[in-house]
C-alpha cells in the first residue's frame, strides 16, 4: 500500500513550488453551479486539506491531494495559461494572433465556461479561435460547448470520435457503477471520506457535450499553424487512451504531454474497467518525445497536475516516467516467463529505489499491484494456468462452501476478527467476503467487513483504492444509494448507426430470444445508412441490405428518430412497411441495464 512514511522525501517541496508558480487568481468562491442552481463542482469542499494530515489518511496521499486541490488561473509561460482545480482535468489556454486556443475543455459545460470566464477576467475578452482535444476521454472534451458557441477549428488525434463515443457506451452502465467506487462519488468529502482521486480531486457532474473534430492529426511530425501559433504533433495511440497525442509549441519552448506523463503512476487498467493499455508502447512514445522535443523544451505541462520547468528537469521527469512503464512491463513479462501468476508477481514486485523515491511515480491513481495484474491480463488473460482455475464456482456458491469448511459464518467472523486484530486486514477482508456472500443478512459479518474496509481505506496511499474501500464500507452499512445513470445525449448523438444498433444487440436477452426470428431493415435518411438487423438464435446481427428478400419490417427514419425510438419513445413521422409488431417483439426482448447492481453483497 506504499512505502513506510519515514522513507518518503517529505522535505522535498519542489512540487509545491511548481504548483504555486505562475498563480494569477482563484475562482472565488470555488463553486460552479448549473442554470438551475445545482452545484456541479465544489473545490471549496476540500478546504480541510489545508490542515495537518489526520490518522485516517495516508500522509503521502494527503500531500498529493493538497497539491491537486489548488485551483485557479496560472501562467505556464507568457502566452500559455492553465485553469486548474475546476474539474478532474486542466484546461490550457494558448494565446494566438486573434484570440485564444483552448486545450481540453474539462468534463462539463459549466466548469469549462467558468474556467474561460476566469481567464478572460484577467487576460481580456479574447474569442476562442480553436479547440484541441489531447485524447478521447470525456474529461478532455465534455465541456467544449462551454467555450465555443460558433464554428472554430477543432483538432484531435485520428480515431478520436470512434473511441470517444464507444469506450463508455457498450459497458457504460457497469463502468459508471464501478466508477462511483473508484472516484468516491458517493462519499462525503473529508478526512474520513473522499479526499481526491490522485489525478485530480473529483469529477464534475454538469452537462457533457461533444463537438466533432474538424482536423485529424494523423502522423507524428505533423505541423499545423493555429491562430498564428505553430504546433508540432506526436501521435501516441494505445498509451493512456486509444487515441492520444502530445504536441510542442516551438515559439514557447513548451511541451504538452496530454496524459502520458503526469505527477502520478497512471493506470494500465482502470478500476472502473477499460481496455488494457500498452505499457510497452507507452514507454516507447515517451522515449520518442524526449528525442523529438527534449532539447527544445523549457517547460512540460499536462492535462492534469502542474507543469515542470527547466530543460534538465523536464527530461528527468519524462525519463523516469518512461522507465516506470518500461520497468512495469518488462519485469512483469520476465516473471511471467518464469511461471509466475499475476497475483504472485504483484505481491513481490518492487520498483528500483530511484523510482520509489520519485513523487511523480507514486501510485496515487494507478498502482504497482493492479498495473502488474493488468499487464499479465494483456498477455495471458484471466486464466493462471492451474487447471483448478478453469471451472471455479461463482462467488456466492464458492462462499457457501468455504464457510461450510470453516464451520459456519459465526466461526468465519470470529477468525476474521482474529486476523484483523493481528493487522492482517487483507485476509480478514477475504474471509468476511465469503461470510457476507454466504449469508448476506448476517449483521456481524457485514459490520466487521465494513470496519475492515474502512481501515484498509484509511491506510491506502492510492486514492482510487481508498475510495473503493470506503465506498464498499458505506454500502455495507447503508445499502446502495440509488442512482440514475445515463449516457450523455451528446455522446449518443455522436454514435454511428452501426454503433447504435450494436448497443441494442448487447441488450438482447439471449435465452428469451432464442426461438425468435425476425428481420428489420433500417433506412436512415440523413446518414444514408441502409442496414438490416436479423434476430436468430438469440443474436441480433447487422449487415448492409444485400438482396431483395423482404424483411418483416422496413423503417425509414432520421437518426434523431432512431435515437428516440431506441430510448423507448414512439416519434412521429417514421415511415414503415410490413409488420410493426416485429419492432415491438424486439423491444420486448431487450434488457434494461441495472445502474445499481450489488458489488459488496451478492
Amino acid at each position: 500500500m506504499g512505502e513506510p512514511v519515514t522513507e518518503l522525501p517529505f522535505a522535498d517541496r519542489s512540487d509545491f513550488e511548481d504548483a504555486d508558480r505562475g498563480f494569477i487568481a482563484a475562482l472565488e468562491p470555488g463553486v460552479v453551479a448549473d442554470e438551475s442552481g445545482r452545484v456541479v463542482w465544489d473545490d471549496d469542499a476540500y478546504a480541510f486539506l489545508r490542515g495537518d494530515c489526520p490518522p485516517t489518511v495516508h500522509p503521502s496521499l494527503w500531500r498529493q491531494s493538497q497539491l491537486c486541490a489548488e485551483q485557479g488561473l496560472y501562467e505556464v509561460v507568457p502566452g500559455i495559461y492553465q485553469v486548474r482545480g475546476l474539474d478532474l482535468s486542466n484546461m490550457t489556454l494558448v494565446e494566438g494572433e486573434r484570440g485564444v486556443i483552448v486545450i481540453d475543455p474539462l468534463i462539463s459545460v459549466e466548469t469549462a465556461a467558468a474556467g474561460l470566464a476566469l481567464y478572460r477576467a484577467h487576460r481580456g475578452d479574447r474569442p476562442v479561435t480553436a479547440v484541441i482535444y489531447t485524447h478521447s476521454h470525456v474529461d478532455h472534451f465534455g465541456g467544449v460547448e462551454g467555450v465555443v458557441s460558433g464554428e472554430v477549428p477543432i483538432l484531435a488525434p485520428v480515431g478520436f470520435m470512434e473511441h470517444a463515443v464507444a469506450e463508455n457506451v457498450y459497458a457504460g452502465t457497469a463502468m459508471t457503477r464501478r466508477g462511483n467506487y473508484m472516484y468516491g462519488a458517493l462519499l462525503e468529502k473529508g478526512p474520513r471520506g473522499q479526499i481526491g482521486t490522485g489525478l485530480g480531486q473529483g469529477i464534475s457532474v454538469g452537462r457533457v457535450s461533444l463537438l466533432p473534430p474538424t482536423l485529424d492529426i494523423t502522423r507524428t511530425g505533423q505541423r499545423e499553424v493555429v491562430d498564428g501559433v505553430p504546433i508540432r504533433f506526436q501521435l501516441t495511440p494505445g498509451t493512456e487512451a486509444p487515441a492520444e497525442m502530445n504536441f510542442h509549441f516551438p515559439d514557447h519552448r513548451a511541451l504538452c504531454m496530454a496524459e502520458n506523463a503526469t505527477h502520478t503512476m497512471h493506470n494500465v487498467l482502470t478500476l472502473r474497467g477499460a481496455e488494457v493499455r500498452d505499457a510497452r508502447n507507452w514507454a516507447r512514445y515517451l522515449t520518442e518525445a524526449i528525442a523529438e522535443f527534449g532539447d527544445d523544451t523549457d517547460v512540460a505541462f499536462a492535462s492534469h497536475h502542474w507543469p515542470t520547468w527547466g530543460r534538465d528537469r523536464v527530461v528527468k521527469h519524462l525519463t523516469e516516467q518512461r522507465d516506470l512503464y518500461a520497468y512495469l512491463h518488462d519485469q512483469t513479462l520476465r516473471r511471467i516467463n518464469l511461471g509466475w501468476t499475476g497475483t504472485e508477481i504483484a505481491e513481490r514486485f518492487e520498483l528500483p529505489p530511484a523510482l520509489e523515491a520519485a513523487w511523480h511515480a507514486r501510485g496515487y491513481y494507478g498502482s504497482v499491484s493492479h498495473n502488474v495484474k493488468a499487464i499479465y491480463q494483456r498477455y495471458m488473460g484471466w486464466y493462471d494456468g492451474n487447471p483448478s482455475s478453469l471451472w471455479e464456482h461463482p462467488p456466492e456458491e464458492a462462499a457457501k462452501r468455504y464457510v461450510d469448511c470453516i464451520g459456519g459464518v459465526d466461526r468465519v467472523v470470529a477468525k476474521a476478527a482474529e486476523y484483523a486484530a493481528a493487522g492482517d486486514l487483507r485476509f480478514a477482508a477475504q474471509l468476511l467476503k465469503h461470510a457476507v456472500f454466504a449469508e448476506p443478512d448476517h449483521t456481524a459479518a457485514g459490520d466487521l467487513l465494513a470496519d475492515v474496509y474502512q481501515r484498509l481505506g484509511f491506510g491506502a496511499e492510492n486514492a482510487t483504492w481508498r475510495n473503493s474501500y470506503l465506498t464498499g464500507a458505506q454500502e455495507l452499512r447503508r445499502g446502495i444509494t440509488p442512482m440514475e445513470i445515463s449516457i450523455s445525449g451528446a455522446i449518443l448523438a455522436a454514435l454511428t448507426v452501426e454503433q447504435l444498433l450494436d448497443s441494442v444487440a448487447i441488450r438482447v436477452d439471449g435465452p428469451r430470444a432464442a426461438a425468435a426470428n425476425l428481420a428489420i431493415d433500417w433506412h436512415v435518411t440523413d446518414t444514408d445508412d441502409h442496414v438490416r438487423t436479423t434476430l436468430s438464435n438469440g443474436a441480433l446481427v447487422q449487415e448492409p441490405i444485400r438482396d431483395s428478400r423482404p424483411p418483416d419490417l422496413t423503417l425509414t427514419l432520421t437518426k434523431q428518430q432512431l435515437l428516440a425510438l431506441l430510448a423507448g419513445d414512439d416519434p412521429e413521422g417514421i415511415d414503415h412497411r410490413g409488420d410493426r409488431a416485429a419492432l415491438t417483439t424486439l423491444q420486448d426482448l431487450l434488457d434494461d441495464p441495472d445502474p445499481n447492481f450489488p458489488i459488496v453483497r451478492p
